[in-house]
């Protein structure tokens, strides 16, 4: 199966997904849904996997969130967080259908995700809040960064649609390619902002545009060395 392809995963593909994980029931509800393209089940999943495996508990605020899944998935993953916010400057109509089918499988979804229309820069956050962003385009991306490390809260992105023209690419593209250079500063920006920085990436026959990037405040990073000592 082609991971990154476009096309829509709808009923027809649901032989594809017979296991009983996580992962292929989430793809079941997705086919039922018919609304996502097969390449963003597959980047939301691999996004919130790593998040998770690093960041708990919280409330999620998905910015830039398209149809919601990965605010779904965050919350599938980690039943802690109390409620998820998917906030972007247009949600598809189809999105409630997609929501409305995640809710039929998981019934302990209803009510916790809330997919609001609205700009990026309007939605309050508070202290303990998750900040996660899939392909947030250009500099969409630099404004999750500005806004979480405003708040000083735990982040994590996706980049992609690097915009090199308008870019701060250090200088480096001499050596690196600009897209990479734009990240690395990025990641860079965080650290002089007092983050713990950590970076990976998911699968490259999902996305080229794999890197993720993701960090806290030192401050909550030592907390949580001193709660497992």
């Amino acid at each position: 199966m082609d991971r990154s392809s476009k096309n829509r995963l709808t009923e027809r593909l649901l032989p594809q997904f017979p296991g009983e994980g996580l992962f292929d029931r989430v793809a079941r509800s997705v086919c039922r849904a018919g609304c996502l393209p097969r390449k963003e089940l597959y980047e939301a999943w691999e996004v919130a996997r790593r998040v998770r495996r690093r960041f708990r508990g919280g409330r999620v605020i998905d910015l830039a969130c398209g149809h919601g899944l990965l605010a779904h998935l965050l919350l599938l993953l980690d039943d802690s967080s109390p409620v998820a916010l998917g906030i972007d400057r247009r949600i598809p109509a189809s999105a409630a259908r997609l929501a409305e089918t995640l809710e039929d499988a998981w019934p302990r979804l209803s009510g916790r995700v809330r997919l609001i229309q609205a700009e990026l820069e309007t939605i309050p956050l508070e202290r303990g809040d998750l900040v996660v962003s899939v392909h947030a385009c250009g500099g969409l991306t630099d404004l999750v960064l500005e806004r979480a490390m405003a708040a000083g809260v735990r982040v994590a992105v996706l980049p992609c649609c690097h915009d090199l023209h308008r870019a701060d690419t250090g200088g480096l593209q001499g050596w690196l390619d600009g897209s990479l250079a734009m990240d690395i500063m990025r990641a860079g920006r965080l650290r002089a902002g007092g983050y713990r920085v950590m970076t990976q990436q998911i699968p490259d026959d999902i996305t080229p545009k794999n890197r993720l990037l993701m960090a806290e405040p030192e401050a909550a990073a030592h907390e949580d060395v001193e709660k497992q000592d």
